[in-house]
């Protein structure tokens, strides 16, 4: 085992399974960074499924959201359920009978690829803060090094959402002569001052946590309780008022008289709340959380392009934006936008929504629906 296996072992992410999917791509060179920062190389966990066709023409890549990771599906009976379980697999939406769908942990990711508590090897101590920024551009160039090491030059379908939707215009930006088609759902193709709001004030809780020391707690206890409440805050822009009222009402968890007033009380969202934090806690690194959600503030397609229209004038593939009718965090108006202005620039750009109660979320709940509206999409690309 290398060292650097073994301090993420010990690290804030510890707790992860380590699975016997799971597969390696080291970059042992320089890369050269958005921020004109280079990290020394780089590792990048990642999972397939399904069979690479011999003309190597039909994979599909499916970058994951914020806390997600590489594992997007089971691959056999027992096995962990991924985070996009009943959409990826033998004769669901993204059919592996058909389709070789890779799927990444995100450079700057705490699940298998580099990132704050990987070993910095300059100094041979977990980066922490010292891990230079990165951006949504930084995280598709190193997944473009995975698939030039796997020998692949064009992908059939790119498809993801919320982080995973940016990264999946991205893709269609920044490689139009590798993309054939894209998916980007529940995201914008800027982030908006609204959600940069949200998460400055999850990060600002995780830095506010005494644990937290600069970043630099890989030696003890991490800043859990920050990274909790910041949790809990993401938690609710996932939700949708709606959504609330009908998981949650205004219920109580078995409060007795003396408990009702007072700060002890435990509504059921807050006991929903709670738990929550709990589970990222153990499975997901504070400073891993401050860097991807800085990466989400900093999306601005146009930026460096000339433009956000510029920098959608280089799409020229079929393209399926799907917006989630009750979600706050990204609001239907930012894909639609990115849709209109495709279809100014005479893409074959089409906008699908689904009306669900259950806000930003619904792109992970609502299988049967975005089940539908893929398997026609992907059936019409042939």
């Amino acid at each position: 085992m290398s060292q650097e296996t073994a301090v993420m072992l010990q690290s804030a992410f510890r707790r992860l399974k380590r699975r016997p999917t799971m597969q390696y791509f080291t970059y042992d060179r320089p890369f050269r960074l958005e921020s004109g920062k280079t990290l020394p190389g780089f590792t990048l966990a990642y999972e397939t499924y399904g069979t690479l066709s011999p003309a190597r023409d039909n994979v599909v890549v499916i970058p994951h959201a914020l806390t997600g990771d590489s594992h997007c599906a089971s691959h056999f009976p027992g096995d962990e359920p991924g985070w996009w379980e009943g959409f990826v697999g033998p004769g669901l939406a993204i059919d592996t009978d058909r389709y070789f769908v890779i799927c990444a942990n995100v450079l700057g990711g705490c699940q298998g690829s580099t990132g704050p508590a990987s070993i910095d090897p300059r100094t041979g101590k977990p980066y922490g803060m010292r891990f230079p920024m990165i951006t949504i551009g930084d995280m598709v160039r190193a997944q473009r090094e995975l698939l030039r090491h796997l020998g692949i030059e064009k992908i059939r379908v790119v498809v993801g959402g919320s982080m995973g939707g940016m990264q999946t215009l991205e893709w269609a930006v920044a490689f139009p002569e590798m993309v054939e088609a894209i998916v980007p759902i529940a995201t914008p193709g800027r982030s908006s001052p609204q959600s940069i709001a949200y998460n400055e004030v999850g990060r600002q809780a995780i830095m506010a946590d005494p644990n937290w020391r600069g970043g630099d707690y890989y030696d003890g206890e991490g800043p859990d309780r920050g990274l909790a409440i910041a949790r809990m805050i993401g938690m609710i822009t996932y939700q949708s008022d709606e959504s609330m009222w009908n998981k949650f009402g205004r219920e109580l968890m078995n409060a007795t008289l003396d408990e009702l007033f007072s700060f002890s009380t435990q509504f059921q969202v807050e006991s929903y709340l709670h738990y929550q934090g709990k589970k990222l806690v153990e499975r997901f690194d504070a400073n891993t959380y401050l860097y991807l959600t800085r990466a989400l503030d900093l999306f601005d397609l146009g930026r460096g392009r000339g433009g956000f229209k510029n920098a959608l004038s280089r799409i020229r593939v079929p393209t399926l934006v799907i917006g989630i009718s009750s979600d706050i965090l990204y609001p239907p108006y930012q894909q639609k936008e990115i849709v209109s202005t495709l279809r100014e620039l005479g893409v074959d750009a089409e906008y699908a929504e689904i009306d669900c109660p259950y806000g930003h979320d619904g792109f992970l709940i609502e299988a049967a629906k975005v089940t539908e509206i893929l398997r026609d999409f992907f059936d019409r690309l042939g």
